[in-house]
């Protein structure tokens, strides 16, 4: 899906992670794999493009409801879900499925939010209308009620076991709302002060405490587009290489990931599909790929 961003070819981008290899390599790892396909998303040019607060917001509702429904299933099979995008918003569909089957449970997740953007817009505060700024706002219960009860329930996730990590392209109301919000926020100021492993112990602690594991939604553009140039909206300044995969290790020496997002890779910005195969990679170290 790509309604909602500006640029356009990251809808694009499952194509481009499949041809990396994600599938083989992680049942190299041990696993057993089931690729799902693809969710079909008309074309923005097939449809019009709505509210200029929220574009493209009933396609994408509808989009992300389909993907709930596919996760949903999937973790109640017991697996391991992995979700690969296209813009972030589906994000909203992914997690919401997610939860849906943990909540029947009378469980909740920690939630780690990897991106150079807080993902913290609504309607009243966007500049852009791209709906692949709201969708963290939306899973914390803010913004239009349409992408905030996918699934079919408000609030997907306790904020104080949230966690933003990269952050450094931030709105001015976008962040009033994300302070209100009470969710955990690391910089790359506080990564580049204090280290990336201080940062992940502590962001671990907070997503774990009291819940039964952690999602990690995973937006490509929150590492340096020196290495990941195939981002829509890159922001220089990012992890680097070794930050990201120290994260990741951390994530999986942790024992607690119950799902990955993978989104915004856009081969139409990028070079020889490296921000795929980084991506893979990525995934490859939080799912326990160790270097010995």
């Amino acid at each position: 899906m790509d309604l909602g961003a500006s640029r356009r070819g990251v809808d694009m981008g499952p194509y481009a992670v499949r041809v990396a290899g994600l599938a083989a390599r992680v049942r190299a790892l041990g696993y057993d794999v089931t690729d799902d396909g693809n969710v079909e998303v008309k074309l923005q040019e097939q449809i019009e493009e709505g509210d200029p607060r929220a574009r493209f917001l009933p396609q994408i509702a509808a989009t992300c409801e389909e993907v709930a429904q596919r996760v949903t299933r999937a973790v109640d099979d017991g697996e391991l879900s992995i979700v690969v995008g296209g813009d972030h918003s589906i994000a909203i569909g992914s997690l919401a499925g997610l939860m849906k089957s943990h909540r029947a449970r009378n469980e909740k997740l920690g939630l780690l939010w990897f991106d150079a953007h807080a993902d913290f817009n609504t309607p009243e505060t966007t500049t852009s209308g791209n709906i692949h700024g709201m969708p963290f706002a939306a899973l914390l219960g803010y913004g239009d009620p349409a992408l905030v009860n996918v699934g079919g329930f408000p609030r997907k996730f306790d904020p104080r076991t949230c966690v933003l990590i990269g952050g450094r392209d931030i709105e001015p109301k976008e962040r009033a709302v994300l302070k209100e919000a009470g969710i955990h926020a690391y910089t790359m100021r506080d990564i580049d002060e204090r280290g990336m492993a201080v940062v992940m112990r502590e962001a671990l602690a907070f997503a774990a405490d009291g819940t039964a594991g952690i999602a990690a939604s995973i937006d490509m553009d929150g590492f340096d587009p020196e290495w990941c140039p195939g981002v829509g909206t890159p922001v220089m300044g990012g992890m680097t290489f070794r930050e990201a995969h120290l994260a990741m290790e951390m994530i999986a020496d942790s024992g607690q990931l119950r799902h990955l997002d993978l989104v915004e890779i856009n081969p139409l910005l990028d070079y020889r599909n490296q921000t795929s195969e980084r991506g893979v990679e990525l995934i490859l170290s939080a799912l326990g790929k160790q270097i010995l």
